[in-house]
C-alpha cells in the first residue's frame, strides 16, 4: 500500500505550501533524484565513452546503467532498444525523419492527439507527399474500433496514436490498435509521454514498435526521455543526428555508424539527466507501478466525481474513471479558464493549467472549446484532503 506520508516527504518542495495538480505538464522531482544529478556533478564529472581515466570510466558505467533501469521500466529487451532523447517530442521527429517515406504513403493518426504527435505527420505530407487520415472520438475520447479497421489499410506506412490523452485523461487500446496495423504491416508509433508515469509499461506486451515518452513527467530530470525501438526496426531506424559518439569507423570517403543504442546518441549527451531518469524509475519501481495506478484511481475518481456535482461546472473526458489516468479538465461556466487557473493559484495556493494543452484539434474539432479549458492532474504525492481544497476552491469560484 502507499505509504504517502513518506512519499510526500521526498518532495521538499511540497513544503512551500502549494497544492501541485499540473502534473500532466511536468510532474515534480524526488529528492533522491536531484541526489543523484548532483552526484555526477561532485564526484565523476566527466564525458562518457570518451576517456580511460576513472571520472570518465565512472560517468560511462552510471550512463550505462541508466539505460538499462529505464529499458527495464518499459519491458525493453534491453539498452539496444533505447535510444536516449531530450523528450517525446524529439523522440517523435527522430521517427518521422528516419522513415523512407514514399508519395502516397498514409498515416493514420486520431484527433486526440498532441501536437507533437500531429503537426509532425502534417509536415511529412507536405515534404513528401503522403497523407494523414485522423480518426474521431467520441466526445469522451473514446474510439470505435471499427474506425481503426476501416482506416488502417494496406496504403498505411504508420500508425500514431497516444496511449493517454493529455487533455481528456483516456487510456486508449494500443495493443489492439498495435495488432490491426501489423495485419496491414503498418509500424506502430505509440505517445506514451501521459501513459508511462502512470501505468505499468511492457513494449513486448504492448506489441509497439516505437514507444516515445518524457522524463520531466515521471519524475525525472527535464530534458531526459527515451525512444524504444522494436528490434525489427533497429537497423533501419536513422538517427537525427550523427556526430561524435555515433560511428564505428571513419574514413575519408564513407562512415559506419556505432551499434544502437550508441547510433542515436550524437556528441556529448545529457549525462546527468540521463543517470537522474534512471534513478526515476528506480524511484517509481520501489513505489510499484500497481501502486501508483491504484493511487491515480482513487484521486481521480473523487476528483471526477466531486467536479461534476458543482453547479457551473463541465468535465471532460470519459464518465467512468478507470477509464482515464489523474487527469480532469473542466470548464466554469462564464468564465475564461485562465481566470479560473489564476484565481486557483492566487486566492488558494493551487496549481493548474489552462489552455488547449498543445492538443487544438481536438479542442476545436470535438468540443468547439477556442479558449481551452482549465486540467488538474494528481500524481503519487497527491492526497485526498488536497483534492477537497480543489473541490472547494472550484465550488466557490463557480458561485462567483
Amino acid at each position: 500500500m502507499l505509504d504517502i506520508e513518506a512519499v510526500r516527504r521526498d518532495f521538499p518542495i511540497l513544503e512551500k505550501g502549494v497544492i501541485y495538480l499540473d502534473n500532466a505538464a511536468s510532474s515534480l522531482t524526488p529528492e533522491q533524484v536531484v541526489l543523484k544529478e548532483m552526484e555526477f556533478y561532485r564526484e565523476y564529472r566527466a564525458n562518457v565513452e570518451r576517456g580511460v581515466h576513472r571520472f570518465s570510466q565512472r560517468a560511462s558505467e552510471e550512463y550505462e546503467e541508466a539505460h538499462d533501469e529505464v529499458a527495464r521500466f518499459i519491458g525493453a529487451p534491453g539498452r539496444r532498444n533505447l535510444a536516449m532523447v531530450r523528450n517525446t517530442t524529439e523522440a517523435i521527429n527522430l521517427v518521422a525523419n528516419s522513415l523512407e517515406w514514399e508519395k502516397g504513403d498514409k498515416i493514420v493518426t486520431t484527433v486526440i492527439e498532441h501536437h507533437s504527435n500531429y503537426i509532425t505527420w502534417l509536415r511529412v505530407v507536405q515534404r513528401h507527399g503522403c497523407m494523414v487520415e485522423a480518426i474521431r472520438s467520441n466526445v469522451e475520447g473514446i474510439f470505435d474500433m471499427t474506425d481503426f479497421e476501416r482506416a488502417i489499410d494496406d496504403r498505411t506506412r504508420l500508425v500514431a496514436v497516444t496511449h493517454v490523452s493529455n487533455v481528456l485523461g483516456c487510456i486508449q487500446p494500443v495493443t489492439e490498435i498495435a495488432s490491426i496495423a501489423h495485419e496491414h504491416g503498418a509500424l506502430i508509433l505509440v505517445d506514451g509521454a501521459q501513459g508511462v508515469p502512470h501505468i505499468k509499461t511492457d513494449v513486448i506486451k504492448m506489441g509497439v514498435d516505437f514507444l516515445a515518452f518524457s522524463g520531466h513527467k515521471m519524475l525525472g530530470p527535464t530534458g531526459s526521455g527515451g525512444l524504444y525501438i522494436d528490434e525489427g526496426q533497429l537497423d533501419s531506424t536513422e538517427p537525427l543526428c550523427i556526430g561524435g559518439g555515433t560511428i564505428h569507423d571513419v574514413s575519408l570517403g564513407s562512415y559506419e555508424l556505432a551499434v544502437p543504442p550508441q547510433k542515436f546518441e550524437a556528441g556529448t549527451p545529457a549525462i546527468a539527466q540521463v543517470i537522474g531518469l534512471g534513478e526515476a524509475c528506480r524511484y517509481l519501481d520501489r513505489v510499484g507501478m500497481d501502486e501508483v495506478k491504484r493511487w491515480d484511481e482513487r484521486l481521480v475518481k473523487k476528483l471526477a466525481e466531486g467536479l461534476s456535482e458543482i453547479d457551473g461546472v463541465e468535465i471532460y473526458g470519459p464518465s467512468d474513471p478507470s477509464q482515464r489516468v489523474g487527469l480532469v479538465s473542466f470548464n466554469v461556466r462564464d468564465m475564461n479558464p485562465h481566470d479560473v487557473a489564476l484565481s486557483l493559484d492566487e486566492e488558494y495556493d493551487i496549481a493548474v493549467r489552462s489552455g488547449h494543452h498543445c492538443a487544438l484539434p481536438l479542442m476545436m474539432e470535438l468540443f468547439d472549446m477556442p479558449e481551452g479549458n482549465a486540467r488538474a492532474s494528481t500524481y503519487l504525492y497527491n492526497t485526498p484532503e488536497e483534492i477537497d481544497v480543489l473541490l472547494g476552491a472550484v465550488e466557490t469560484i463557480a458561485k462567483g
